[in-house]
């Protein structure tokens, strides 16, 4: 039997990535429930092959103890593109399914700079046009409650 391939999503953070994987389900059935892979092999560990344009490097393998698990691909470099895929064996069971490839781009300073900034302006410049608002409403440039005198229309 095969094991595999894990469900595998990546989220980009700076300098790393955010790694969750769900164990593939197992189809064995005791007890009328069905088991997963922890029950069925005990221990399980998943190794992560990380590739870039400069090629592959894969992971130490790590064990696992939960069906659904985050860990954090770090010292990467920011603004790049990382490809990721995760393979879970078995002590007794090296067959497996990597999963596939999933691509993403490591977030940069300068990226998350610009959000902080936007945000920033966005909120200057409607402070900057309610205040002109103000005062010319205050001028009677704009909303007039009454209406001139004759003399000076």
């Amino acid at each position: 039997a095969f094991l595999g391939p894990p469900e595998v999503n990546i989220s980009s953070c700076l300098n790393c990535i955010n790694v969750t994987i769900k164990l593939p389900t197992s189809h064995l059935i005791k007890n009328e429930k069905l088991c997963s892979l922890i029950d069925i092999y005990g221990e399980l560990c998943y190794a992560i092959t990380l590739k870039t344009l400069n090629g592959e490097h894969k992971r130490p393998c790590k064990k696992i103890t939960e069906e659904i698990f985050s860990t954090v691909v770090e010292e990467l470099y920011p603004n790049r593109i990382y490809c990721v895929s995760v393979v879970v064996t078995a002590s007794l069971n090296k067959n497996s399914i990597p999963s596939a490839w999933k691509c993403i781009t490591t977030d940069s300073v300068a990226q998350q700079d610009y959000y902080t900034v936007a945000i920033a302006g966005a909120i200057c410049f409607s402070l900057i046009l309610a205040v002109a608002l103000k005062c010319m409403h205050a001028g009677g440039y704009i909303l007039q409650r009454k209406s001139l005198p004759p003399t000076l229309v």
